[in-house]
């Protein structure tokens, strides 16, 4: 019902806007894009996107233009946090073009271009969209990465015309750059990033994208789509801990909404440890932003297995217990969101029992998308 409810929600804004979007849209923007220079190749014009932006970077100050913390912070966080900051998960940009095929050329950091769970595609893709008539973002084309320089078309015998294309950088590996290619004489303009408050969602591999086909696929980024809002992914393999030197972090941005989603990579004893002064730190330095905790989602074999029944309710009994407790001393804006239905009772929609597959992450997606528009309607 909340799925039909959405797209004919949307489906009414799209239609209300069409006239605007495919005419005065593209010329409001294209009016407010920054002066970007190509460099010339072969009969090709590449334009560096560093030039105009990515959205889903919270910070200026880092060490390589698409790390996720800033330069500051590899003295401060464990290691392995710090390794995966330097994946572009979350980040995405956008340009308009009026050419009939797009390259794309990027360089990435890490030689390991996939996962035991997760493809090529996702780990070290780039994935493109195309903004349709109506104003939706519809899937294109993804890179197949072979090895650590990509550059080719990624897309071919586009139909005529103007339009907006949004790309999506790789979630689980690190980018040195990104150029967008057209050929020479094809008009070129960048969208840059919107400037509006993003959601901040903190939390473990399933956040970071891990058993997604592409990197447009994992729930934070169809949320950024469906809510139309930018979304900065703090998202850390295996290190999704609740941790005070990442929440000191945290606490530097200032997001329309926190989502804390770390209950993945924590036992009952460690949420009740960090769960409450994480929330009271998040809270001393943004007293009127909202908070949303979230448990973990049902391993798919759960049923079978009692030893991950009992981590289950030892997990999401602390958490209910600093949620409650924070709500008593008088915390406001805070809310909760049950693990039980993220995914499907089918048990059909991961990839290892832990990571959802793209229809686990759709799944996730539409449990997650009335709650945080309830929330930030206020």
């Amino acid at each position: 019902m909340m799925k039909k409810e959405r797209l004919d929600r949307r489906g009414f804004l799209g239609l209300a806007a069409a006239g605007a979007a495919s005419l005065e849209g593209l010329a409001k923007s294209s009016s407010s894009a920054p002066e970007v220079r190509p460099t010339a190749d072969e009969g090709l014009d590449f334009y560096d996107v560093s030039d105009w932006g990515v959205e889903g970077k919270g910070w200026t100050d880092t060490e390589r233009y698409f790390d996720r913390l800033p330069s500051r912070a590899k003295a401060v966080v464990r290691e392995p946090v710090w390794r995966l900051s330097r994946h572009s998960a979350g980040m995405l940009t956008r340009f308009e073009t009026d050419a009939t095929e797009i390259w794309v050329d990027y360089e990435l950091l890490n030689e390991r271009l996939e996962k035991p769970n997760t493809p090529a595609t996702c780990v070290s893709g780039v994935d493109l969209y195309a903004q349709d008539p109506q104003g939706e973002w519809r899937w294109l084309s993804v890179t197949r990465p072979q090895e650590k320089r990509i550059k080719q078309p990624i897309v071919k015998d586009l139909a005529p015309g103007r339009r907006r294309y949004m790309v999506y950088l790789p979630p689980l590996n690190g980018v040195e750059y990104l150029k967008i290619g057209v050929k020479g004489g094809a008009l070129f303009r960048p969208i840059p990033p919107r400037s509006e408050k993003p959601i901040l969602i903190y939390g473990t591999s399933i956040v970071h994208g891990v058993g997604a086909s592409r990197p447009g696929m994992p729930h934070p980024a169809i949320l950024g789509r469906h809510l139309d809002r930018p979304v900065i992914n703090l998202g850390f393999g295996g290190n999704g801990r609740m941790e005070k030197e990442v929440g000191a972090l945290l606490t530097e941005l200032d997001p329309c909404l926190y989502v804390i989603d770390c209950l993945p990579n924590m036992l009952g004893p460690t949420v009740a440890e960090r769960a409450e002064p994480l929330v009271r730190q998040l809270r001393a330095a943004r007293p009127k932003t909202p908070i949303l905790l979230v448990e973990d989602r049902t391993y798919a074999n759960t049923p079978f297995l009692p030893a991950l029944q009992e981590r289950h309710r030892g997990s999401r009994a602390e958490l209910r217990k600093a949620y409650q407790s924070l709500l008593a001393s008088g915390i406001a804006d805070l809310h909760y969101l049950e693990g039980e239905k993220l995914l499907g009772q089918d048990r059909d929609d991961t990839v290892d029992g832990s990571h959802p597959s793209d229809l686990g992450f759709m799944r996730m997606a539409e449990v997650f998308e009335p709650v945080i528009g309830r929330i930030l309607e206020g």
